[in-house]
């Protein structure tokens, strides 16, 4: 039975173009997007659009690392950081405004910025189809669509006001060819003090590179200009299933085994959380 439109994605039906072509724009037909010259690219029953080609990425999200950080999202502890992210992005620009959440995950900090902002419409893309599942029910103006960061984007030029990436690999030209002149990049990463305390008890956790700020602004630089930082920075006190999902929702769960986590020792009650949040502006 075909799938239906979902109406978030009949709200940013306009701006996908095909993947394959490139330029043409895509239609829904029979539960399916197509573009004029027939390439079709399926609609999950789970409201998400399917347009990954070729090569599947690996690195997205399991069901595990998706189940994890839907539970710790749940407890509040990052809000801070989903507020600084919408705010950021509420200052940026006028309503209405497109919002583009690139590495959306399970669409927690997207549907953040369309609380802030009840004009917009959001679309969050992602390779992890477990995270794109939630992606698609986080907010009724969000859409969600399977897409490799590293790739052109299924997306037309200058087609958003805001381009949103918390805590997710980065396309700076990509980003600077789908945003509007007027629009604004918010790039939101950790700092070296981020979880420190919980780093500290399981060093076999992914360590967050010195050079990290170094290569950002070697790789934004060329495309953007920096406009506001904001660094929020808390103490946050976890459980210690907060903390096991902490290391389960990262990258990190690719690398710690169980004998890392003491086998039922002793984690922090309490981690430090640390972010900076930039808003850029197009050169």
């Amino acid at each position: 039975m075909p799938v239906s439109l979902p109406p978030a994605l009949d709200l940013s039906l306009d701006m996908l173009r095909c993947p394959t072509c490139r330029t043409r724009r895509l239609h829904s037909a029979s539960g399916a997007l197509r573009c004029s010259v027939g390439h079709t690219f399926d609609i999950a029953r789970h409201g998400y659009a399917g347009l990954l080609t070729g090569t599947r990425a690996t690195s997205g999200d399991d069901e595990a690392m998706v189940q994890a950080r839907t539970r710790f999202l749940s407890t509040g502890a990052y809000a801070p950081i989903r507020d600084v992210g919408a705010r950021l992005a509420a200052d940026a620009v006028p309503e209405p405004v497109t919002v583009v959440d690139v590495g959306c995950g399970t669409g927690y900090y997207l549907a953040g910025v369309l609380d802030l902002l009840p004009g917009a419409r959001g679309l969050g893309l992602d390779t992890s189809v477990r995270a794109l599942r939630s992606a698609a029910r986080a907010h009724d103006r969000a859409a969600a669509v399977a897409w490799d960061v590293f790739r052109p984007f299924p997306l037309a030029d200058a087609a958003a006001d805001v381009v949103l990436d918390v805590f997710a690999p980065r396309n700076p030209a990509e980003f600077h060819r789908v945003l509007r002149p007027t629009g604004r990049l918010i790039v939101v990463r950790p700092t070296g003090r981020h979880l420190a305390e919980l780093r500290g008890q399981v060093p076999a956790m992914v360590s967050i590179d010195p050079a990290k700020e170094q290569r950002l602004h070697q790789a934004v630089g060329p495309f953007f200009e920096a406009v506001v930082t904001e660094r929020v920075e808390y103490s946050a006190p976890v459980t210690r299933l907060d903390a096991l999902d902490l290391v389960a929702m990262t990258p990190s769960a690719r690398h710690v085994r169980h004998t890392d986590l003491n086998d039922g020792g002793v984690l922090p009650d309490q981690v430090t959380v640390s972010v900076l949040a930039t808003a850029y502006k197009p050169r």
